[in-house]
């Protein structure tokens, strides 16, 4: 797939860095307690402000709803009740109970001759799916390929950055996101620090009008260390590390899970051939993208552009010659 991401301009090595190996996240969503460390170790590192007043969402217990340009690490809490259930049963998905952590022994199930459970209890009325999801720093970012100032760049480590002192705040970038991660930080357009109207006691708020998202912790990369995400994580479901090496991890776990019955589960971004060339955040999904609020076939909006581009020039060189043509007939007569 051709895309406007290889402008080596945007390139790490244009911003004086030696490409490394790519680092990735994979999200094992099957072990996610929805605890939020990650989230909040996420907002004290970059020092990123809150949401709203934090109180809890109409339609969910979680309270921060989605991610932003406040929030780069965001927890869904995703409560299936019955209706869903037994919608996703019509579609011939098989889904088990997943269970909530508990304290005290295990309830008993049925055994086979060593005392090992052998089959996994169906879904009554009500499940829980957690997911901690982030920027997918996408082979092919659309954010990137749209950027008009060159604000956005692929670092050395294969993700995808914005630079704060070159963004203009123009939100061209938001459109160009396929999965609606990158947001600016307010309504208004930056503005420099001197003409800010702030109050003595108000909360700082770095970045003010500028697009903001993840930014894989590369001030923690470039000194060895894992991101606050990652490093936070009480159940290992954020690993971080090689995109090889996590892809690899990730297609094991799927096969491991199948084994033990939960044949649903699957994962997301690790296709090379999909509309954004695969990401370098994967996530391993035990029903479908769209129950997650992720879409089913991420497309980068410009990866068509050079079929269209190819398309307009053959429809101006057409148009130029039905117009010589016009002019030799015409002067004929």
């Amino acid at each position: 797939m051709v895309s406007l991401t290889e402008d080596p301009r945007r390139s790490s090595e244009a911003h004086g860095h030696r490409a490394q190996a790519r680092k990735s996240f994979f999200t094992d969503t099957s072990i996610c307690i929805g605890c939020k460390a990650c989230e909040v170790a996420c907002k004290e590192w970059n020092r990123n402000p809150q949401d709203g007043d934090l109180e809890l969402l109409e339609s969910s217990y979680d309270n921060t709803g989605a991610l932003g340009a406040n929030t780069w690490r965001h927890v869904a809490f995703v409560e299936q009740d019955q209706e869903r259930i037994e919608t996703a049963r019509e579609s011939g998905r098989q889904l088990v109970d997943l269970g909530m952590p508990s304290v005290g022994p295990p309830p008993s199930s049925s055994a086979n001759g060593n005392g090992t459970d052998t089959k996994l209890p169906d879904t009554n009325e009500f499940r829980w799916l957690m997911s901690s999801d982030v920027c997918k720093h996408c082979t092919h970012a659309g954010c990137l390929d749209v950027c008009p100032t060159g604000a956005l760049y692929r670092t050395e480590f294969g993700t995808v950055k914005v630079q704060e002192d070159i963004c203009n705040g123009c939100g061209t970038c938001v459109g160009g996101c396929p999965f609606g991660v990158i947001e600016r930080r307010d309504e208004g357009i930056i503005r420099a620090k001197t003409e800010r109207n702030q109050s003595k006691y108000a909360q700082e708020i770095p970045n003010e009008g500028t697009a903001n998202k993840c930014t894989f912790c590369h001030d923690r990369l470039v000194d060895g260390q894992t991101p606050a995400c990652a490093q936070t994580c009480p159940t290992t479901s954020i690993k971080f590390g090689e995109h090889t090496d996590m892809v690899s991890q990730a297609r094991e776990r799927v096969a491991q899970l199948h084994q033990q019955g939960m044949t649903e589960a699957r994962l997301y971004g690790a296709n090379p051939n999909d509309g954004v060339g695969g990401t370098g955040s994967v996530f391993l999904l035990l029903d479908e993208p769209e129950v997650y609020g992720l879409p089913p076939d991420p497309r980068v909006p410009t990866k068509d552009l050079p079929r269209m581009y190819k398309q307009t020039a053959m429809a101006a060189v057409g148009m130029l010659a039905a117009v010589g043509a016009s002019f030799v007939l015409g002067g004929r007569r």
